[in-house]
């Protein structure tokens, strides 16, 4: 039977967003996601040359993944993206080395002040994942809203998928990990430097504060230890 051109149209439209789907399910990026981070390199984000961790962070991809590490020993960075987000929701697989502080930043400035989600995974235990900000420390899941642990949840040494939502000028925000609901909390009054209700989404390697060699508590990142991330997308929100 020949189709029509409409027909045909409609036909080869459904094929494509069929593809997507496909596409989107087999890479571990959830239908109705845009990724932000195509695989191959950092195009689309930019390292801060202006926040207090550190200037020159080896952010580099293989793999198709990206992979987080100090550069030299003992110095952090962030790697931002170009683009600034309001309301959204992030979707990205997270498989950080123990012992070493970094975090997901959200809404961030060029420096790095904004809200974090901290990824932290310490003497074997996995990241409690709780939400910071320039105000309020630790903000915790258990403080604010009804929490479920991230133990039993959390893979040590695997990837784990996390889900952020972000919505509001004072943002309510909720985090998912393996599916599972972490916390669903509402900030009473937006915590951001000079009001911003938009920034940047950014990936976080803290600075060293005592080296491990050195036996102090305060160590924040292993020798040769690395973040990893891949399948990094967004879906922004009215």
């Amino acid at each position: 039977m020949k189709l029509s051109k409409p027909q045909w149209l409609r036909v080869k439209l459904g094929v494509l967003l069929l593809s997507a789907t496909a596409i989107a399910q087999t890479t571990g990026v959830p239908p109705g996601f845009t990724p932000i981070f195509n695989g191959k390199d950092t195009k689309g984000w930019h390292v801060s040359r202006s926040n207090h961790h550190g200037h020159d962070p080896n952010f580099y991809v293989k793999d198709g993944v990206l992979f987080a590490a100090e550069r030299p020993y003992g110095q952090g960075g962030i790697l931002l993206t170009d683009k600034k987000y309001h309301n959204f929701e992030l979707s990205l697989e997270v498989n950080p080395d123990s012992e070493c502080d970094g975090g997901i930043f959200l809404r961030s400035t060029e420096t790095g002040s904004g809200y974090q989600v901290d990824m932290t995974p310490r003497g074997g235990n996995p990241p409690v994942l709780a939400l910071m900000g320039e105000d309020m420390p630790f903000t915790r899941g258990e403080d604010k809203a009804p929490r479920h642990s991230s133990t039993g949840v959390w893979k040590m040494h695997n990837w784990n998928t996390l889900r952020i939502r972000m919505v509001g000028d004072a943002p309510r925000v909720t985090v998912w990990l393996n599916d599972t609901m972490l916390y669903d909390i509402q900030q009473p009054r937006n915590d951001l430097i000079g009001d911003e209700t938009d920034g940047m989404i950014a990936l976080q390697l803290h600075w060293t504060a005592f080296p491990k060699a050195a036996g102090f508590i305060g160590q924040m990142w292993s020798p040769d230890s690395v973040h990893r991330f891949r399948n990094i997308a967004i879906k922004e929100l009215p």
